[in-house]
């Protein structure tokens, strides 16, 4: 649903000259390449100061910044898509924008306004609308970020605050691209716990997931499926993305605990499903309960859900030897389902019913 805002205080200062030779638009890499314009906004004395879009750059810091010493950092995930020659549509800009403050908040950072938020967006795709991509399956990802930026070495939230939104036009996350994806648990290592920092998009959950992810991957698989970190027994998420089992004709995905993140697209799928009449639950459910349905013939489907990847299915699970395999050569019905109905969307080609688009006239 397209809306216009209005706030009159943006300084816009426009690039020289383009980059945008510099890209290939048929072999994009994800989050290489960026587009020409960024916003920028700093938080000093107590309040935000002006809001501004600059050319995209490099910036001057010290040493002794804070966010490199203490990981005071947050930010966020989104995309916008090319739907014609006059409009961009953006997917769920305030859902997004409601999860940056709740993670400002948790890190004891400044919220931020809708408004400004926004209209930024919508400058920077009408000053930057010929890097949108315009290929099914691509997108412009666009990353809102927010870092401590006093130049203390003292371990208390900073009083200075750096606010940017860089895009980048992006293909497929995942090299599978939507073929089924690999994953194996993690014995050693743990994600997040209840009372911690996994239910917000802050730097350092993903530095500390790294190391597993890499030894999974040297292993053949694609990502580290993550339980939960007390009993290492109930299934919370994947690397990048939220998780989801179909099991006969109910959708069971992992419940809200304060340890996984409220995925915007997992949102999607959940309202989707209730719509199509599914039986939907949130709640624990055990990786020997997934390992049970598989034996039974009841587990239909596996598949993951994140803003990068939309929706990625999942082919095979590993865990302490034991392996279940599903289909490994195409999606399932139904996340084939909610990835055309989102992707649908996202693109124009499906009615938005849920009002999810905030379409950009370029």
């Amino acid at each position: 649903m397209s809306e216009t805002i209005i706030h009159a205080d943006l300084d816009i200062e426009t690039t020289k000259q383009s980059r945008i030779h510099e890209v290939d638009f048929d072999n994009l890499v994800f989050g290489r390449q960026f587009s020409d314009h960024m916003f920028v906004m700093e938080y000093e004395n107590g309040k935000w100061g002006k809001p501004a879009v600059k050319p995209y750059g490099a910036f001057q810091v010290s040493p002794a910044m804070n966010v490199f010493h203490y990981g005071q950092a947050i930010f966020e995930g989104m995309k916008a898509f090319y739907k014609d020659e006059n409009t961009v549509n953006i997917f769920r800009p305030k859902t997004h924008h409601d999860r940056f403050n709740f993670s400002a908040r948790r890190i004891c950072i400044p919220e931020t306004e809708y408004e400004i938020f926004i209209e930024a967006l919508e400058t920077l795709l009408r000053l930057d609308h010929q890097w949108v991509p315009k290929k099914p399956g691509t997108s412009l990802y666009i990353r809102p970020f927010i870092f401590a930026s006093d130049d203390l070495l003292a371990a208390r939230s900073s009083d200075k605050f750096n606010y940017y939104i860089i895009t980048s036009p992006v293909g497929a996350y995942y090299s599978e691209g939507f073929n089924p994806v690999s994953l194996t648990t993690s014995d050693k290592y743990v994600r997040a716990v209840q009372g911690g920092t996994g239910n917000v998009k802050t730097a350092g959950n993903y530095a500390a997931s790294f190391l597993p992810a890499k030894k999974a991957k040297e292993q053949g698989y694609t990502q580290v499926l993550w339980l939960d970190a007390k009993e290492n027994k109930y299934v919370e998420e994947v690397g990048t993305m939220n998780i989801h089992f179909l099991i006969d004709d109910t959708l069971v995905t992992p419940a809200l605990n304060g340890s996984i993140l409220p995925g915007v697209t997992r949102r999607s799928v959940l309202a989707l499903a209730k719509e199509w009449g599914l039986n939907v639950e949130e709640r624990k459910i055990a990786l020997e309960e997934v390992f049970e349905a598989h034996e039974s013939g009841s587990l239909k489907e596996v598949f993951g859900s994140g803003t990068a990847a939309v929706v990625s299915p999942v082919g095979l699970i590993e865990h302490n030897g034991r392996t279940i395999e599903l289909d490994r050569e195409k999606p399932g019905e139904f996340a084939q389902k909610c990835f055309d109905e989102i992707t649908g969307i996202q693109y124009g080609k499906v009615d938005d019913r849920h009002n999810w688009i905030h379409s950009v006239n370029i």
